[in-house]
């Protein structure tokens, strides 16, 4: 009996807790076996945990330099790469005494591509200016990603991030409102031009790397995408700027790859491409290595992009992508809203993604799903590798100056499952037909202009289960969970 009442407690405090949109942890009142699939509302504890974790200030490592200290000149001419290696090369001796921080004042620091260490941070102040040098020399570079098989542009190799780690633990790169500045026009001359030898560097890249943050800086003209954390566990990042021109190509904000348990939040973001793309790897290569995201929590992001989505998932999702949760988004002046890009070929899976209170203004598309977009890495790739797409649920949006409500292609042999449409209501300038849908197969309630046809049939009360919800997630692995429980006494 006691064991009973204890668990009919718990029962109700995790009810209280879904009603209540917290997380409720009590004791060890759920096993192993249900741990991963209450991982998405861990994540969006992760963000609040980050918020006021006192490191983001910077103020907890014990030793500290400034990067003068190391002959750099804050001209914005001298080349100051060997200052930043060396000075962190220094600093690597307090790795193990509770860490270091960098710290970069006012000023315009030219350099080249510089590795970080564990338990770093990289502090610039609020006159401080990082300049990526714009001769391709300073960019070395490093081996193709193992899950993309090749450069994303180019075959073989591709140019090493400005700033740049693998295999790090705590890391953190913030400040006073600073600025990484990329100086990629010359990349994407280079680019436009073709006269490119091998895939543009991004801006930040962290490999193999967990418990990292990001925060409270401005990184602008990134010469490929400016954020991208792959193969990493734990990363917060939150109130930073990122700019890009409309018309700079593939410039995307922040891309998390095969990363797990991620935060982005109160961002603004305004590039040529997505704002945020999340990835897992591309075709056999992606399937192969396996790792898929998932955990990905994303919480008041803003802005505009020229060619891209807001939030786009893919084109590069062949180790799959799941549990990725995005509220309060606001997209304007845009091409597409919400994005999912994927092709015969990927392999891998999009399943149970949840976009609540989305505001769109001057967008073409405020949803579009596309099966046939991007090239493949090579011939090899096997084309009978279908992705599978299912339980995606899109709610409380609301859109002005629409071109198109949404355009929902799915595969024929390969239909989308459970797409589910809520509470949508989209003011659509065009007088074509507002939806065009084709293999896909879900719900929709109270979505103005009206669904297509496959998407008619009402969530609620029939299919209430058939679209993903995180609360009713969590709601059945509560209920898996109790059953275990009561057979194993």
């Amino acid at each position: 009996m006691r064991r009973s009442f204890n668990l009919q407690v718990v029962d109700v405090l995790l009810v209280l807790a879904l009603l209540g949109s917290v997380v409720v942890v009590v004791g060890d009142a759920s096993s192993s076996s249900s741990s991963s699939s209450s991982n998405s509302w861990a994540a969006s504890s992760h963000c609040k945990c980050k918020r006021d974790n006192e490191y983001v200030s910077g103020e907890i490592r014990p030793h500290s330099v400034t990067i003068t200290e190391f002959g750099a000149v804050g001209d914005g001419v001298t080349l100051n790469t060997k200052a930043f290696q060396n000075a962190i090369f220094y600093l690597n001796s307090f790795a193990d005494k509770g860490g270091a921080k960098l710290f970069v004042p006012a000023g315009r620091w030219l350099t080249g591509s510089f590795d970080l260490i564990s338990h770093l941070t990289l502090w610039l102040d609020n006159d401080a200016v990082i300049l990526g040098s714009t001769s391709s020399d300073d960019w070395p570079v490093t081996e193709p990603l193992p899950s993309y098989g090749r450069g994303r542009e180019l075959p073989g190799g591709r140019h090493r991030s400005l700033i740049y780690g693998r295999n790090l633990t705590d890391i953190i790169i913030t400040g006073d409102n600073g600025t990484i500045d990329g100086q990629g026009s010359i990349w994407w001359n280079w680019f436009e031009n073709k006269t490119l030898n091998y895939t543009r560097p991004h801006l930040v890249e962290l490999m193999n790397s967990t418990g990292i943050v990001i925060s409270n800086l401005t990184f602008i003209n990134s010469p490929f995408w400016t954020i991208h954390p792959v193969y990493c566990s734990h990363v917060t990042v939150q109130n930073v700027t990122i700019l890009a021109p409309r018309e700079s190509p593939n410039t995307d904000g922040i891309d998390p790859d095969s990363s797990d348990n991620v935060c982005i939040e109160d961002c603004y973001i305004s590039t040529g491409d997505d704002l945020v793309a999340i990835k897992s790897g591309w075709d056999e290569y992606g399937i192969s290595y396996g790792r898929p995201s998932t955990n990905i929590v994303i919480h008041r992001l803003t802005g505009e992009t020229g060619r891209g989505s807001g939030i786009a998932i893919g084109s590069e999702m062949s180790g799959g992508v799941s549990e990725v949760r995005a509220e309060n988004i606001q997209i304007f002046n845009s091409g597409t809203g919400i994005g999912l890009k994927t092709s015969p070929g990927r392999g891998g899976y999009v399943r149970n993604i949840y976009v609540s209170n989305l505001n769109l203004v001057d967008v073409d598309t405020a949803i579009r799903f596309t099966s046939h977009f991007g090239e493949h890495p090579d011939e090899f790739y096997d084309q009978t590798a279908l992705p599978l797409i299912e339980s995606i649920t899109i709610e409380e949006v609301v859109g002005e100056n629409i071109k198109s409500a949404g355009l929902l292609v799915g595969l024929q042999g390969d239909t989308f499952l459970n797409i589910c449409l809520s509470n949508l209501t989209l003011n659509v300038t065009t007088s074509d037909s507002p939806w065009n849908c084709s293999y896909i197969q879900g719900f929709s309630d109270s979505v103005s202009p009206k669904t297509c046809e496959l998407l008619k049939e009402r969530i609620y009360p029939e299919h209430t289960l058939d679209c993903y919800h995180p609360s009713n997630h969590l709601w059945n692995s509560i209920s898996q969970n109790r059953g275990a429980q009561f057979l194993s006494w």
